[in-house]
């Protein structure tokens, strides 16, 4: 195995572990596995996160970055704030549309970690509201009175197309409560 500089293994343990807790979940797939794809040692991930928890929040919370970039991409686009909301949508058609494409890595996890004390429920919490905050921001530039429900009501839009889009294997929920939401941000 070649060695890797200092701050290269934990960058490529995070890459594989993405990649193989995403495709085969989290308690299915060992640290020696992470290791062995990462192509370094078991104690270089120890060193780097601590432990398969400390792994799975720092993979969780790398999942939320990128997503928070790709719903800015995508948002940014669009300066009214219902629009942006709508594109919000656009956003997950995207994510849904990649390869391998098996549903939100959040609400993976959290079937996975059913203790809502366990760090990892942390990390999907914060994920959710985050969502649903800027939901209501955007909301709220647009229509005050209205913004909390329709957030509420939008987030279960968004997180009820992101589970049948699996059993679908395809984008046409998100579609489907796309032209709900454009109905109900009228």
């Amino acid at each position: 195995m070649a060695r890797t500089r200092p701050g290269d293994a934990g960058a490529k343990v995070l890459k594989a572990a993405s990649t193989l807790f995403y495709r085969d979940g989290i308690h299915a797939v060992g640290v020696d596995t992470v290791a062995a794809e990462a192509g370094v040692t078991k104690a270089a991930l120890y060193g780097n996160f601590g432990s398969k928890s400390g792994l799975v929040v720092a993979y969780l919370r790398e999942r939320d970055r990128r997503w928070q970039e790709e719903v800015d991409r995508i948002t940014a686009a669009h300066p009214d704030p219902r629009e942006r909301v709508l594109a919000v949508f656009d956003a997950y058609e995207a994510w849904v549309a990649r390869d391998g494409y098996r549903g939100c890595a959040f609400l993976n996890a959290t079937s996975e970690f059913p203790d809502p004390a366990d760090p990892v429920r942390e990390v999907v919490r914060h994920h959710k509201t985050a969502l649903h905050g800027y939901l209501r921001a955007q909301l709220r530039r647009g229509d005050p009175e209205r913004a909390d429900v329709l957030a509420d009501e939008l987030m279960l839009l968004l997180e009820g197309a992101a589970v049948t889009s699996v059993v679908a294997q395809g984008a046409q929920p998100f579609e489907t409560a796309k032209r709900l939401a454009r109905t109900l941000t009228a």
